[in-house]
């Protein structure tokens, strides 16, 4: 489970920003966010799947991934981390990369997943849920946006109590710059759980009741499972793009950033994107 909030060509100064919690289990083998080897791909890796559940490229291409609650789970099903890494590395405008999905929605677990292209302001939604339905492909509005656990914008507790916090972060500092780390650290951090009769009641109300955080810390049989990495992506208008995590690695919690800007890739001999 994984929550992310993000304001989408709705700010003078940030045509992008990204606050992202991800939920998982405290021992699953996982690389903090750095540079992929022999890639322009900049994200977290899980050491299991080989996937990811937030990444960028050099040449402003996001994409990130929710799983969605459900009462089962295929244990066959290839893994959801491959979606967002595979767009990053196909070269394909969103569109195109949601329109290439389509056929393959049965072989995934339910997953929401978000792909853009900074440069093309175009932002695309993409689930696979309901279940045996063709998948679902949305273009992306322009505001502020949560994704949760369920479809885009869904008013979960969780989501709305992240959603009226920004806006708050917002209020304060109206069209001028925010201090994205404090806003990340100060509303990531949320342990508030909702009231039983605001949970969806899908899955054991226990259960449910203690992902309904925005941060999230559960033991469990398996193991303490729970929000294990914290990031916040910023693009400013000046194609500048700063990437921060606050992860835990052998119970310890630290930090990292990574600035870089946009580069225009070559598409064709004489053409850039």
């Amino acid at each position: 489970m994984c929550i992310a909030l993000f304001l989408w060509q709705a700010h003078p100064l940030y045509p992008f920003l990204l606050l992202n919690n991800r939920d998982e289990y405290h021992n699953r083998p996982t690389k903090a966010m750095s540079w992929w080897e022999d890639s322009d791909i900049v994200g977290g890796r899980d050491e299991i799947g080989g996937g990811t559940w937030l990444a960028c490229s050099r040449d402003g291409r996001v994409a990130f991934l929710t799983n969605v609650l459900e009462l089962r789970s295929l244990p066959e099903a290839k893994t959801r981390g491959d979606l967002p890494a595979s767009f990053l590395k196909s070269g394909k405008q969103p569109k195109e990369f949601a329109e290439s999905l389509k056929g393959e929605g049965d072989y995934y677990n339910g997953f929401n997943l978000i792909v853009a292209d900074i440069s093309s302001k175009s932002m695309i939604y993409i689930t696979n849920r309901p279940k045996g339905q063709p998948i679902r492909i949305e273009e992306v509005s322009s505001g502020l946006h949560v994704l949760s656990n369920a479809k885009l914008d869904s008013p979960w507790h969780k989501a709305q109590r992240l959603e009226v916090s920004f806006k708050e972060e917002l209020a304060k500092y109206g069209d001028g710059e925010i201090p994205m780390k404090e806003v990340l650290q100060k509303l990531m951090k949320d342990k508030t759980k909702a009231d039983e009769t605001h949970l969806p009641h899908i899955r054991n109300l226990d259960w449910e009741f203690n992902l309904s955080s925005i941060f999230v810390e559960v033991e469990t049989p398996l193991g303490l499972y729970g929000t294990r990495s914290s990031a916040a992506i910023v693009v400013k208008s000046s194609e500048e793009v700063s990437f921060f995590e606050a992860y835990l690695e052998e119970s310890i919690w630290k930090e990292h950033v990574i600035d870089f800007h946009i580069e225009k890739m070559k598409l064709a001999k004489g053409h850039t994107k």
